[in-house]
């Protein structure tokens, strides 16, 4: 008899692993395992130097690993002995034929799909974790229920939220549980099933049940609207640079109006991550096949919006050092996308090092927990970068520093220090405007705050 207790993730990355993990703590009656084919990968979830960094996650791995939540590379095991089957495989953008450079590469998944058809051997729940476009699950049930030994397989839709950085906390205390189901047979209990998983820990009413395009659809166009708000808040940062308005009092005007809210209306160098740019994309495909040309181009417009804010923040340091950053040193702090992970995809600092190298700077890269990452990203520009663990060491002898994720520890450091180990006049671009800038003039720094004026000792600075 089938455990029906028994659970699977296929892929072992920054969904996988802290989703897991989540639900082995919280759900001790049942067993999870994690499998990947990256064996380096899976050791290390079996260490104390797990892959990824997240907050809080290696206190929740710890509580249940070996207990009965477990890490392994035979996924064909893990396959035989499950009932539900997570994938949390990866589903990048396309880099080749049609849809390139917009459409989700579905080959891991339907590889999973093909696997997971050839290998059950009693009927199964797939669970879609990745972020698929719509429709895929239609396709990818047809791939499982082809397999000749006429095995049942339901399939779900479960789409994450989680914000890395807070992801443990998200997933501990989440804003609701979307899973949608097909319209097959059996497919409401399948659903139950899941719904009860998850009910171990989240309130029922938090627990949303659609079909299943409706949470494939949905998952997309969270993350749009979210990278909308952030586009629509740096285009206002370039123009308040223009006019003398500062975008900080802007945006906390805005933000009063209830209707509107808060959250993700900071200025910043542009958005990155795994899931934003590549989300928006696909949701750009897929209204160009539906010949939805104004939408396709309205959201396109989002992503336009990034590429320009990132642009814009390397030739505003460019235009302010004279117009010629040859053989200066730039101190970057922070590569990774954001604070409180080591993530680097999609990281504008990508972006903004190689416009900074294209004009013959010498880069010395600092951030807390991201240069194992950024060594990667940037390879093939050895000779024009430093990788610092220490802030000090790579504002020593800088031209400029300037501000690209918003780690909390660099508000906290010693700008006196900092400026006076710094080649004069010494700049200071803060991405994030997270520092205090008057304070930061005071000590002598030419200071160009993000959609704000500068503040500069040079008179006839423009």
């Amino acid at each position: 008899m089938e455990n029906k207790k028994s659970i699977l993730c296929i892929g072992a990355g920054y969904v996988g692993g802290p989703t897991m993990a989540m639900i082995a703590a919280k759900c001790p009656d049942y067993t999870v395992t994690v499998a990947d084919i990256n064996a380096d990968r899976i050791a290390r979830w079996n260490s104390d130097s797990l892959p990824i960094y997240e907050p809080g996650l290696y206190d929740v791995v710890k509580q249940a690993r070996g207990r009965n939540l477990f890490f392994t590379t035979d996924v064909e095991q893990g396959i035989r002995n499950a009932y539900l089957i997570f994938v949390s495989v990866n589903t990048p953008t396309k880099t080749f034929g049609a849809g390139a450079g917009k459409a989700a590469d579905l080959q891991y998944w339907e590889k999973c799909a093909r696997l997971i058809a050839e290998t059950a051997d009693s009927t199964k729940i797939v669970v879609e974790k990745s972020t698929l476009p719509v429709r895929a699950a239609e396709a990818i049930h047809r791939i499982l229920q082809s397999n000749p030994r006429g095995i049942e397989f339901h399939v779900l839709s479960n789409p994450e939220f989680l914000a890395e950085g807070t992801a443990i906390r998200d997933l501990e205390n989440p804003d609701r549980v979307l899973i949608g189901s097909m319209t097959v047979p059996d497919s409401h209990e399948a659903m139950q099933t899941l719904v009860d998983l998850y009910a171990h820990w989240v309130p029922r009413e938090r627990i949303l049940t659609t079909n299943v395009w409706s949470s494939e659809m949905s998952k997309l166009v969270s993350n749009a609207m979210l990278a909308q708000r952030i586009s629509s808040i740096n285009s206002i940062s370039a123009l308040c640079e223009r006019t003398g308005a500062d975008v900080s009092e802007v945006s906390r005007a805005v933000s009063m109006d209830s209707r509107i809210g808060s959250k993700f209306l900071r200025p910043g160098v542009g958005f990155g991550g795994s899931c934003f740019k590549k989300d928006i994309l696909n949701l750009v495909y897929l209204c160009e096949q539906y010949n939805l040309d104004a939408v396709a181009k309205y959201w396109e417009q989002v992503v336009l919006m990034n590429d320009y804010q990132e642009r814009r923040f390397a030739e505003r340091i460019v235009k302010a050092m004279f117009n010629t950053l040859s053989g200066k040193r730039i101190a970057l702090f922070g590569f990774a996308f954001k604070a409180d992970t080591g993530d680097t995809r999609e990281s504008p600092a990508i972006y903004i090092s190689r416009m900074l190298i294209e004009e013959h700077a010498k880069l010395a890269i600092h951030d807390p927990q991201a240069l194992p990452n950024a060594r990667l990203d940037m390879k093939g520009y050895e000779d024009c970068i430093e990788y610092c663990e220490d802030p000090y060491e790579a504002a020593r002898g800088a031209h400029a520093i300037a501000i690209i994720t918003d780690w909390h520890a660099f508000t906290e450091l010693d700008y006196q220090r900092l400026y006076d180990s710094m080649e004069k006049p010494a700049f200071l671009f803060d991405g994030r405007n997270i520092l205090d800038h008057r304070k930061l003039f005071e000590i002598g720094f030419e200071v160009y705050p993000l959609g704000k004026a500068k503040l500069s000792h040079m008179v006839h600075s423009r």
